[in-house]
């Protein structure tokens, strides 16, 4: 079972705040845009914004980026749930538009939208992206995504990522709704220290999927199991006597360890070349 990860810790709200402050004042008043012009505005209905929202779990720690935010819906969606966060488009209309709708619904004050090129917008602040862009839009834009802070929600309307499989998807009434959630890098080797033993894990990933295999004494067995959801791993390893011992921790750079909650402690470092 993955262990959900508690995103809503205190500190996260005080500093989404300072993010956002940080960012208006960096980006005010930008108004420079290189993104094709002929990408039909479409406006994604409500009851699939709600969904879309719902289905990334948005809150009041949240940091919302939306790209391609045509008259503001989704993001004034997300404010309306204690988000903070901005949106990117092209046409100073809709820019100007959803400024507007921002202040009618009393959000103003805590979302903005530019007019600005979305492939030079940073989206280092986001805990979630929403997307409704043409599936080669997505595909450039997907290793920028992935740079972003495991266990941030990348939430798309209609169209999918090339390659890269959702955690989650819905249909609501036609439509489809894609979820992704940035996977930990974990593709490599790590050596695993339970009390007294030590197994060594060699991973092999793409994207969020995992295959591998352990080695303890000397024999290598191949995982039972291997998920990876954001910073939240699960492997089984298979234990000399053939009785599997499921492992359930978090991912934090070159540090894995058990969930506050595991029956037994244990801790993983990855295995730096030249070790």
């Amino acid at each position: 079972m993955i262990i959900p990860h508690d995103r809503a810790v205190a500190a996260k709200s005080i500093l989404a705040a300072a993010v956002f402050l940080s960012w208006l004042a960096a980006n005010t008043g930008a108004q420079h845009s290189s993104v094709n012009p002929d990408i039909p505005y479409i406006p994604t209905p409500h009851e699939v914004v709600e969904r879309m929202l719902g289905l990334a779990g948005v809150g009041p720690d949240d940091f919302v980026i939306d790209l391609g935010s045509g008259d503001g819906r989704i993001l004034i969606g997300a404010a309306k749930r204690g988000a903070r966060g901005f949106g990117v488009e092209i046409d100073p209309r809709l820019v100007k538009q959803s400024n507007e709708n921002a202040l009618k619904a009393g959000v103003g004050l805590n979302i903005s939208f530019i007019q600005q090129d979305l492939f030079e917008t940073s989206l280092r602040p986001a805990t979630v992206v929403a997307m409704y862009l043409p599936p080669q839009v997505n595909f450039r834009l997907r290793p920028r995504l992935l740079e972003l802070g495991p266990g941030t929600h990348i939430v798309s309307h209609e169209f999918a990522m090339a390659g890269w499989l959702p955690d989650l998807q819905e249909n609501v009434r036609g439509t489809e709704i894609f979820l992704w959630i940035v996977p930990a890098r974990v593709a490599g080797e790590w050596t695993l220290k339970l009390g007294d033993r030590e197994i060594t894990l060699q991973f092999k990933q793409l994207f969020q999927e995992l295959t591998g295999v352990s080695r303890i004494g000397g024999v290598e067995i191949p995982l039972g199991v291997a998920r990876l959801r954001g910073d939240q791993l699960e492997v089984v390893v298979q234990k000399m006597s053939g009785i599997p011992m499921t492992l359930t921790g978090i991912v934090d750079g070159d540090t894995i360890r058990s969930t506050p909650d595991s029956d037994e402690k244990w801790i993983a470092l990855k295995k730096k070349p030249g070790d």
